[in-house]
């Protein structure tokens, strides 16, 4: 893949090293900060980012603040690297709009990867675009504008919000296990736990208002999508 421009924030010189050559040989540009100030002067000044690899912790400020900062005015893809991994952390990150975790240490073949299928989410390579509206219980999602509204309003969501919440209108009534959810939204070999997908979907419902109950929990499996019509 490749052809796309990159912003890599890690205050460990030779982390940004290791992240930048691995991007740089699948093809894309990549851009450095070395704290959360510094990310924020690259973000301002490059209009056509395509996605943000971003420590959480940082001098002068954290990841989080960055990514919040950063959600103010743009739904760019986010991945956040970090040595934090519990479930409140996690959250954190969720509740801001981050799109992707990976825990540290990690394999740079693997962020290569995840890189590459969080930008294509993004923008919309993969979606049918044969089918491109999307309609149930008031809930409607444009595919190729990639936006998502509720009884006309439209919803602020993150790039797997929003393919989450695709996905489970494309398979309405059908019971969905965790691993089939992980393995069609996330689209790669996911090495993490399928809890991953209770904390989405727990974001996602409190987007959703009173139609977060259209989320049905089948317990000790995964989720069902079901209108009240239906």
């Amino acid at each position: 893949m490749g052809q796309g421009k990159i912003l890599v924030v890690d205050d460990e010189t030779r982390m940004r090293k290791l992240v930048r050559d691995f991007l740089v040989r699948e093809g894309y540009e990549v851009y450095e900060a070395g704290d959360g100030e510094e990310a924020l002067s690259v973000f301002r000044r490059m209009k056509d980012l395509s996605l943000i690899i971003l420590d959480v912790m940082m001098p002068k400020m954290n990841g989080y603040e960055v990514l919040k900062t950063v959600r103010e005015t743009s739904r760019i893809p986010v991945i956040m690297l970090t040595a934090r991994t519990s479930e409140e952390d996690e959250l954190q990150g969720f509740n801001l709009g981050v799109d992707e975790y990976i825990a540290k240490p990690f394999s740079p073949k693997i962020l290569v990867a995840r890189v590459e299928a969080v930008i294509r989410r993004s923008s919309g390579e993969e979606m049918n675009q044969d089918s491109n509206i999307i309609e149930a219980g008031g809930i409607r999602i444009d595919i190729g504008a990639h936006t998502a509204s509720i009884d006309g309003q439209e919803m602020v969501l993150s790039v797997k919000e929003f393919e989450l919440l695709t996905y489970f209108l494309q398979n309405q009534g059908i019971a969905l296990s965790r691993d089939t959810i992980l393995n069609n939204v996330w689209n790669y070999d996911y090495f993490g736990d399928a809890r991953t997908i209770d904390t989405h979907v727990k974001k996602l419902r409190s987007k959703m208002g009173d139609k977060g109950s259209y989320i049905k929990t089948i317990w000790g499996m995964g989720y069902k999508f079901e209108t009240e019509e239906g």
